[in-house]
């Protein structure tokens, strides 16, 4: 074992190759040789453990061989694109919301140069990053006023901190929700500084509950959309505008988090069910809450909508500054928004829109173009399918969409194993696994993706 571990090549040996010399000027000195020294120290452990290892094994050319694709795959960004065939239209783990041609335009012309984010062009003194897009919210929601944060959970946050901290506020225990990444509405409260009141029940919470409770103390009322799951069968709850009223009657406000907000009434491409903002507030909430990266199909960003005496009072929070959204957003936001006024269509402009309200027809068409890509490829299966797509994002929990999909075989080779080969290819391809087989659903590719996907596919499964 000894002569084995003699045998071994110095690190400045090796680091003094020509072949290590092109790695150096690929990668740095340092990281070259800390990827050296972490495989010679690899091969000494397996010599210790008894492995016969030759002279090819351990020469110079085997470790720089070695230490190659490490160093390749260590500056590879994580951060990578990928394709959603997965259905899931506002994939959260994939980055929710695919932005509009005119979002991404703004987003690009803002980080290339200096922009007025907080400044006023006209007076030369400093402004205000909100004034971007608050008249536009206000246009386009009926709110007096507006703030944009950096995601909806801090703009619930940022509401309760400003308006009732060290109060009580009044919540239904139906509506105790909870966010993406095990956050919770009784956590996101308590934080804020906020007394939280429970009434109601699971199932039931009538407007007498709130009534009863309110105390000359109460801030508010707090009332949650249950964007990400329904209470069915024998439940409900009071309508905002009765809620409103009595918040006003006692003194006091109403307060909602939309969590995904929606501008424009979906029902018409068979999307009921989620509140749009101007309804909403013209029922009498007083401020509400919802996410930009969702539904409107913008960046992540948190909009808090609702009379000027709330949001001026939230805006001169310290709060506000801590979560604020920046200058990248800002501009994305702006140009999302923008899509939803006259003369736009924002179903036809907006993709997030384009995706849920497509026809199955031409997603059928889409699913039709890849298996006949596929079918020139080796060892590749695939079968066109009917399939069921979701909004996701928290987002329509109820709601099945119609969709198509490719069956996917390759060989022998499980489900599983076909998800893995995808998803860790050169080009990731996120599908979904039922019933024992994996799918690659068409809704939330678009068509410029398809080709591509089709490359993805031979390449990571192919023979």
């Amino acid at each position: 074992m000894q002569d084995r571990l003699r045998r071994l090549p110095k690190v400045q040996t090796i680091l003094e190759t020509e072949l290590a010399a092109q790695l150096i000027q690929t990668y740095g000195y340092d990281d070259v040789a800390d990827a050296v020294r972490a495989r010679l120290q690899r091969t000494r452990e397996q010599i210790v453990a008894g492995a016969n290892l030759d002279a090819a094994q351990i020469s110079n050319q085997a470790v720089l061989g070695d230490v190659e694709p490490e160093l390749s795959a260590a500056r590879t960004p994580s951060l990578r694109t990928a394709i959603n065939a997965t259905g899931i239209i506002i994939h959260t783990n994939l980055g929710r919301a695919r932005l509009a041609p005119e979002a991404i335009v703004a987003i690009q012309e803002v980080a290339a140069n200096y922009a007025a984010l907080e400044l006023d062009l006209e007076t030369g003194k400093r402004g205000s990053r909100h004034a971007h897009v608050e008249d536009l919210i206000c246009q386009l929601t009926g709110a007096e006023a507006a703030i944009v944060v950096n995601n909806c959970a801090a703009a619930i946050l940022t509401v309760l901190t400003a308006l009732a901290a060290g109060q009580p506020i009044i919540a239904s225990r139906g509506e105790m929700v909870e966010i993406g990444g095990s956050f919770r509405m009784p956590d996101v409260i308590n934080q804020s500084g906020a007394i939280l009141r429970e009434i109601g029940t699971t199932n039931k919470t009538h407007l007498s509950d709130y009534a009863n409770a309110i105390c000359d103390d109460t801030r508010l009322l707090l009332k949650s959309h249950t964007s990400n799951y329904e209470v069915v069968g024998f439940a409900s709850v009071p309508s905002r505008k009765d809620l409103a009223e009595l918040a006003h009657d006692k003194g006091t406000f109403l307060v909602e988090d939309l969590g995904s907000g929606v501008l424009v009434d979906l029902s018409a491409y068979g999307l009921p069910n989620e509140p749009v903002v101007r309804d909403v507030l013209e029922a009498g909430v007083d401020v509400v809450t919802f996410s930009g990266d969702k539904l409107l199909g913008g960046p992540q960003a948190g909009i808090i909508a609702g009379t000027r005496a709330c949001i001026d009072q939230i805006k001169a929070h310290p709060m506000a500054r801590a979560v604020r959204i920046d200058k990248l957003s800002l501009a994305a936001l702006h140009a999302t928004l923008d899509l939803y006024r006259a003369p736009n269509d924002p179903v036809e402009r907006v993709p997030v829109l384009q995706a849920l309200a497509e026809p199955v027809e031409r997603i059928h068409a889409r699913a039709q173009r890849l298996q006949t890509l596929l079918s020139k490829s080796t060892g590749v299966g695939a079968a066109v399918t009917s399939s069921i797509a979701r909004a996701g994002g928290g987002s329509l929990p109820q709601q099945d969409l119609p969709s198509c999909a490719v069956a996917i075989s390759a060989g022998a080779r499980s489900p599983d194993t076909i998800a893995r080969n995808l998803r860790t290819g050169k080009l990731p391809v996120l599908g979904r696994i039922s019933k024992d087989q994996f799918f690659l659903d068409m809704r939330a590719v678009a068509e410029h993706e398809v080709a591509p996907l089709a490359n993805a596919v031979a390449d990571a499964l192919g023979e």
